[in-house]
C-alpha cells in the first residue's frame, strides 16, 4: 500500500511543478531487499518514518527485515532508505529530498517469538498479526490493523483508522485515536477494553457474558447491547467526542 502525504505546486523558472511533503509512490513492485541484524534481546522498538509496515512473530533468533523501496525526484535526491539496529531500536527510514518526488516503501519485519514490540511510525499504516506477548503500536499518518494476537494491546493514532480482528484474543486492550474509526472484534472474553477517541466511530463486538460496560459521546448515537451488571471482572469503557459509540455480541 502506497504511503503517500499532499503534493503542491510550485512555481520554478515559469513552470509549475509539484512540491511533495512526503512520499506516495507504490513499492510492491520494487526490488526486494534482506537484511538480518542479530538480536538477543527480549524487547524490540520498531522506529520507522514513511513506510508501511508488516511485523509478525517467528521461530527465529535474530531480527530478520524484507524491504521495497520505490520512486522518483525532480530537482533533488532519493529515495533512499537506510536501517540499522542499535540497543533493542530498530530505526527504518526512507528519505526523499527534492522540488517534485514520488516514493514509497515497505518493510517486513520477523521477530523472534516472546518478544514484546513497540512500533512507532510516523507516516504509514501497520500490520501486525501472531503476537502472544505485549504490542505497542503507535501511528502518526496510517491505519494500524491487528491479527490473531493473545497479547495485551496498547494501540493508538493520530490520523487513521484502528482495526482489530475476531481472531484476537487479548485480555487487554487499550486504544487512542486522535482521528479515525475504532473497530474491534474479539474471540474470547476480554478483561478490560478502554478506548478513547477525539473524532470517529467506536465499535467492539465481544463474546457473551456479562459486562461492565459503559458508554459515551458528545456527539453521536450510544448504543450498548451486552448484558451488564456492575462490578463485572470484564469491563468495556467507550468514548467518542464526536462519533458513534457501540458495544454488541458477536451473535
Amino acid at each position: 500500500m502506497a504511503v503517500g502525504r499532499p503534493f503542491r505546486v510550485l512555481l520554478v523558472s515559469g513552470v509549475a511543478v509539484l512540491l511533495l511533503a512526503g512520499c506516495g509512490a507504490e513499492a510492491e513492485g520494487a526490488p526486494v531487499e534482506r537484511r538480518t541484524f542479530a538480536f538477543d534481546g527480549n524487547a524490540l522498538t520498531v522506529d520507522s518514518d514513511d513506510s508501511e509496515l508488516v511485523i509478525t512473530p517467528a521461530d527465529v533468533d535474530d531480527v530478520r527485515v524484507e524491504r521495497q523501496v520505490d520512486g522518483w525526484v525532480f530537482m533533488g535526491s532519493g529515495p533512499e532508505a537506510s536501517w540499522k539496529l542499535v540497543d533493542g531500536r530498530l530505526t527504518l527510514r526512507v528519505e526523499c529530498d527534492a522540488v517534485a518526488a514520488s516514493c514509497g516503501a515497505v518493510h517486513r519485519i520477523q521477530v523472534p517469538r516472546g518478544v514484546a514490540v513497540t512500533v512507532e511510525d510516523d507516516n504509514g499504516g501497520v500490520t501486525a498479526e501472531g503476537f502472544a506477548t505485549p504490542l505497542k503500536v503507535r501511528s502518526d499518518n496510517g491505519d494500524v490493523r491487528v491479527r490473531k494476537v493473545s497479547g495485551v494491546l496498547d494501540l493508538g493514532g493520530s490520523n487513521g483508522d484502528v482495526s482489530v480482528e475476531g481472531s484476537v484474543t487479548s485480555p487487554e486492550i487499550s486504544v487512542r485515536s486522535d482521528n479515525g474509526d475504532v473497530d474491534i472484534a474479539l474471540g474470547s472474553v476480554p478483561h478490560k477494553v478502554d478506548v478513547v477517541t477525539d473524532n470517529g466511530d467506536v465499535t467492539v463486538t465481544v463474546p457473551r457474558a456479562e459486562y461492565a460496560a459503559s458508554g459515551a459521546s458528545d456527539n453521536g448515537d450510544v448504543r450498548i447491547d451486552v448484558p451488564r451488571r456492575d462490578g463485572s471482572g470484564h469491563v468495556v469503557r467507550l468514548r467518542s467526542d464526536n462519533g458513534d459509540v457501540t458495544v454488541r455480541t458477536v451473535n
